[in-house]
């Protein structure tokens, strides 16, 4: 059976990231999740398969905490799950990642679609679709709201700037969706019961055919400091609501926010 395959990232949980007064920031509370982005993309996935009679399996590349992520995956209707474990992972940038996605989908074979989200929700780089269907020499549709496959096409309506436009590709393809594309459910009781009897495939890079040096990242993180924002603190103090307003507007147009 053909499948449509979800790509999918492990990534920090922002709301366990703690920030120091000094502005660094405490990653060490912080447990993992499927990045929200992508769980639409694991929906768009279901969805599509189901409506061509098709398979939809999970697929990410990640260090030994992403194995967490499996049964998560699984909860959200994929039949199968692959995960590509590298402790490289916990390094890679979007070239990297890309390269070794693209790797494993060649593994998996008999693909009609690939579904990314449009960014992970840890970096939103938008890099990651775009490079795994250059990779593989697919056809590649992003910024995606909405989508439907008629035989070997598929049409689908992206959000620009200021407009929308509808695009049409032949299978098989890649698209990055936005996460209006669909509601990703929260999983029940009896998918969460019925993941634990699906299966899960590991590869490791040299089962696909790279080593650690192949995804060597072209980027470098040095250190991560949390935003401060500095107030003005300005005080309306005009007598009557009128002027007050009149005192917000004047603030607001010298900084050129109207």
């Amino acid at each position: 059976m053909a499948k449509i395959i979800a790509c999918y990232k492990w990534v920090t949980d922002e709301a366990d990231i703690r920030i120091n007064s000094e502005g660094s920031i405490d990653f060490s509370k912080a447990k993992g999740k499927i990045s929200d982005y992508d769980k639409n993309a694991i929906e768009a996935a279901m969805q599509a398969a189901q409506s061509i009679g098709a398979s939809a399996v999970a697929l990410t590349f990640g260090t030994a905490k992403a194995k967490l992520s499996l049964k998560d995956a699984l909860t959200r209707g994929p039949a199968e799950s692959f995960w590509v474990c590298s402790e490289s992972a916990e390094k890679a940038d979007g070239a990297a990642t890309a390269k070794v996605l693209a790797e494993a989908v060649k593994k998996i074979g008999d693909y009609r679609l690939i579904i990314c989200a449009e960014g992970a929700s840890d970096t939103y780089a938008r890099q990651v679709g775009p490079r795994i269907a250059a990779r593989l020499d697919l056809p590649c549709i992003t910024s995606v709201r909405g989508f439907e496959i008629q035989g070997d096409v598929i049409t689908a309506t992206r959000k620009l700037d200021n407009r929308t436009e509808v695009v049409k590709a032949g299978l098989p393809a890649l698209i990055s969706v936005l996460p209006e594309v669909n509601e990703a459910p929260i999983p029940g009781l009896k998918a969460v019961l019925d993941a634990g009897k699906k299966r899960s495939t590991e590869f490791k890079l040299q089962d696909i055919g790279l080593t650690d040096a192949d995804v060597a990242p072209r980027t470098e993180v040095r250190d991560f400091k949390a935003y401060i924002m500095n107030r003005k603190n300005i005080i309306i103090s005009a007598d009557t609501n009128a002027d007050k307003v009149k005192e917000l507007v004047a603030n607001l147009r010298k900084d050129g926010v109207i």
